[in-house]
């Protein structure tokens, strides 16, 4: 289970901000992962969020919908952090042989407890299926995440993603056939495993 770790004033806002948020982390670390395809850049991204909503903390306790409105906080952000790394000259890659010089060698190690990713792909019965859904982009990743994977609602989804319902049912209808495309093509391909 993910924790939210304490800011460094531990005063009662902190404390408050820290239980109203806290029963939310999970759901939103799962998405973060979906978004981001990835644990770092999931971590980042739930960061932020954090980060972005903590100077409006009182105002927390006003929102009516407190999930989807975190969900469509969080989801901004991706899609402007997505903005600006297109904007970016700079693209920097990572190889899977970790550098030790000038870092410490602890932070590859893995840790022994699954994280919420881990469960995610573990009901995702079928290392096809999550092969073919990193496969999908952004926008069929976030409305096939949204509505089949987390059970939201088109008209949740309205609010969070800012679009019509029916925009929503279209994108909706052509992920989940560019997914089954996938699949099939997947499960057709010989494997060298």
């Amino acid at each position: 289970m993910a924790k939210i770790i304490g800011f460094p004033d531990k005063g009662s806002d902190q404390r408050g901000f820290e239980q109203l948020l806290q029963p939310h982390v999970d759901h939103l670390y799962r998405l973060a992962y979906r978004f981001a395809g990835n644990r770092p850049d999931a971590e980042d991204l739930v960061q932020d969020l954090m980060i972005k909503i903590y100077p409006r903390r009182e105002e927390l306790d006003q929102v009516e919908n407190l999930r989807p409105w975190l969900v469509r906080v969080m989801y901004n952000l991706f899609i402007d952090g997505k903005r600006r790394q297109s904007r970016s000259p700079i693209h920097l890659t990572v190889d899977n042989t970790p550098d030790y010089e000038g870092s410490d060698p602890l932070d590859y190690l893995e840790s022994e407890h699954r994280g919420p990713e881990e469960e995610t792909a573990r009901h995702l019965y079928n290392g096809h299926m999550v092969r073919t859904f990193d496969q999908l982009s952004n926008d069929h990743r976030m409305v096939l995440s949204l509505h089949d994977i987390e059970g939201y609602t088109l008209e949740e989804m309205t609010a969070i993603l800012d679009c019509p319902i029916g925009t929503l049912k279209s994108r909706l209808h052509r992920a989940r056939a560019r997914f089954r495309d996938l699949l099939k093509t997947s499960l057709n391909e010989p494997h060298s495993d």
